[in-house]
This record gives structure tokens, C-alpha cells and sequence, in this order.
């Protein structure tokens, strides 16, 4: 696990354009994958028991109708190009303003779309949440919470058309990799990087 956590570190220069922060975590979090996860560590390239050279995701905010649709992480390295097309389509489309986004979320739901077998993409409900939009959701409902994990790009509400809801939660569960909530009458899955815990 150490080889993996080192062929790793070069992302951590590569990433400099958002928070640090989140890449150090992620980087551990990613290796981790590697290491324990088969959807990961069978994602062997044919010379032998290297890693797969890259990581994909596809996502289409469901608001703006806008996608990102390609790989995010390659060799060792989080895209920091990939990245910023990621927070424009995650951003906030109330206030029209993007932040960093966890680099952990991407690698979630590429280990979610290997274990259900399902590539279509993800239809994302909420990605980035700035304050006063939390603030006006909370208002609204009692679902939202005031220190939401959205505020801190840590955070993301979504589907995956094709697979059940129920099975889409099941398979986030099973990673315990952070929180997990379950929303059938809005029919969207919260999946997060904060502490593991599921409601």
C-alpha cells in the first residue's frame, strides 16, 4: 500500500490549481481503492498487475443539462483541467458560482459504476451548494442540513438511470467511504467524503 500511496504523490503537484487540502485525502482515499477495492484493483492493465492507467466518469447536471464526460485521473494524477470542468458543471447554478470539488467523490462513483456494471451516466442533482442557497433550502425543508457537506464540495445528490435507487445506495453503502442518504420520494441518492454514517 505504501508503493501505491507514493506512485500517488505526484498528483499532489498536479492539483495545485484547487484545495490541497482535499488532495492529500484523496490521495490516500485513492490508493486505498487500489489496494482493497476489486473494482479497482481488477481494473488491471495486460502488463501484468500495474493499475489501469486512467479513470473515467460522465455526469449530466440535471438543472443546466450540462455534462462532464471523461477521465479525471490518469497515471497517478488527478486532471487539474478535468477538475475545473468538473466545478463548472457542479456549481451552483442558483448563484452561478463554482468551488473545489473533493476529488474522493469522482473515485466513489467510478468504484459505484464498475460494482453495478452500469456506465450511463449519473444525472446530478445538487453538486456545489454555496451558503445562501443552503440557507434558502433549509428554509424549505428540514432535510437540508446547516453544515452541509455540499457547502464544502464534499457532497453530491444523484441517480444513475438504469439502476434501482435502492441498489445505487446499497452499492455506496458497501464502500463505507462517508455518508450515505437515502431520498426514494425524490428520487436521488447523497453520497459524501465526511464521516461514515447512513440515514
Amino acid at each position: 500500500m505504501d508503493d501505491l500511496i507514493q506512485k500517488n504523490v505526484p498528483a499532489a503537484e498536479a492539483y495545485q490549481s484547487d484545495r490541497r487540502g482535499f488532495l492529500k485525502h484523496g490521495l490516500a482515499f485513492s490508493a486505498a481503492l487500489g489496494f482493497w477495492m476489486p473494482s479497482l484493483a481488477e481494473a488491471r492493465s495486460f502488463s501484468g498487475n500495474a493499475p489501469a492507467k486512467g479513470r473515467n466518469i460522465h455526469f449530466i447536471n440535471a438543472h443546466t443539462n450540462e455534462v462532464f464526460q471523461g477521465e479525471y485521473w490518469y497515471d497517478g494524477r488527478y486532471i487539474p483541467s478535468a477538475f475545473k470542468e468538473i466545478k463548472t458543471v457542479l456549481r451552483d447554478f442558483r448563484t452561478d458560482t463554482t468551488y473545489p470539488i473533493d476529488p474522493r467523490l469522482m473515485d466513489i462513483l467510478f468504484v459505484v459504476q464498475r460494482r453495478l456494471d452500469n456506465f450511463r451516466p449519473f444525472t446530478v442533482f445538487s453538486g456545489y451548494r454555496s451558503p445562501a442557497t443552503n440557507e434558502m433550502l433549509r428554509e424549505r425543508s428540514h432535510g437540508v442540513a446547516r453544515g452541509s457537506l455540499h457547502m464544502q464540495g464534499q457532497a453530491i445528490d444523484l441517480n444513475l438511470p438504469g439502476t434501482h435507487l435502492h441498489h445505487l445506495r446499497q452499492a455506496a453503502v458497501h464502500l463505507r467511504s462517508g455518508g450515505v442518504g437515502y431520498y426514494p420520494q425524490s428520487d436521488f441518492v447523497h453520497v459524501d467524503t465526511g464521516r461514515v454514517r447512513y440515514w
